[in-house]
């Protein structure tokens, strides 16, 4: 599963995003949309894929992984870094890879992403696979960074102390996007980890999920994971509420799997509810033992639904 074609994308304002393709170049053509936003493709990613089905097509977001400028610089801006750069990114891609129609794979921001995008481009998608179902509906952001932390009331007041003027008006993911882009290199790196921290707390009760999963990342990884995130959850991804999922009768004819940790504290299990009520041709599987970093049976699912969908029994 090593690639065998790498390339940058000139998206534009000043920005170049990183591709490649791996498995059979004559394979059934099929996306992955990785989350965060920020996280950036990592290569276990690759792992999902029969090689000698699929031809996978990987990317890094705008701004981190192995795309430019990197957003851990503060000198980056991310005034061109929104959801509508990254859907003309995805279409540009496709198009420059001479694919028709791909599958798309996704999980947590990444499924909102490739939602928004089959929705604006449902000609072009064959199948979708999810792996932890997300809307970044405004309400899903304020559970997440407000919300939940009735369960995590210790780890919830040190995320707060991080910024104390977050305190006036109770927005802390708004408080956090403004400390990122700060010139001094400490701050930024103080807020990254007070964010993560914050991050692993609300997976840290699930029971096959590993530990320190987001502050283990390296340094650089850490502080554009955290730029990006807070830029996108603090403006709402830009989307209108709920409109993925008023506008889910758009992939209609499209066939989908939504795989689901039923211990899901980071995304509870009704947003994907909701969007399988509202999804004709989508089927959901509620995994019991998994929460938003899944588990050996949710992995089953999503390998199973993928390898049903190059016609595998």
């Amino acid at each position: 599963m090593e690639p065998y074609d790498t390339g940058m994308l000139d998206a534009g304002d000043g920005h170049r995003v990183h591709w490649e393709v791996c498995g059979n170049p004559d394979g059934k053509p099929a996306l992955v949309v990785h989350g965060g936003p920020g996280s950036g493709c990592r290569p276990g990613a690759r792992r999902w894929f029969d090689p000698e089905r699929y031809r996978v097509v990987l990317f890094d977001q705008r701004g981190c992984g192995r795309s430019t400028p990197h957003a851990s610089d503060p000198r980056a801006g991310l005034s061109a870094n929104t959801t509508e750069h990254l859907l003309v990114d995805m279409e540009r891609l496709r198009e420059l890879l001479n694919v028709d129609r791909w599958l798309l794979y996704g999980g947590s921001w990444g499924s909102t992403l490739l939602l928004a995008y089959a929705q604006r481009h449902p000609e072009r998608v064959s199948e979708i696979v999810v792996n932890g179902v997300t809307t970044t509906r405004r309400s899903e952001i304020d559970w997440l960074y407000r919300g939940v932390a009735r369960f995590f009331p210790e780890e919830w007041e040190r995320f707060m102390a991080g910024v104390p003027e977050a305190g006036r008006d109770g927005d802390a993911v708004a408080a956090y996007a403004r400390r990122m882009p700060d010139p001094d290199p400490m701050v930024r790196a103080k807020a990254a980890d007070d964010w993560c921290a914050w991050e692993d707390a609300v997976v840290s009760c699930e029971p096959n999920g590993p530990s320190g999963v987001y502050s283990a990342r390296a340094p650089a990884a850490r502080i554009a994971l955290v730029r990006i995130a807070s830029h996108y959850f603090a403006h709402g991804a830009w989307l209108e509420e709920g409109a993925l999922l008023r506008n889910a009768a758009r992939l209609t004819g499209i066939p989908g799997v939504l795989v689901h940790g039923r211990l899901d504290l980071s995304s509870p299990p009704d947003t994907a509810w909701e969007l399988c009520r509202a999804w004709p041709d989508a089927r959901l599987v509620t995994v019991g033992d998994a929460g938003h970093l899944g588990s050996d049976a949710a992995d089953a699912e999503v390998l199973a639904a993928l390898d049903r969908f190059t016609g595998r029994p």
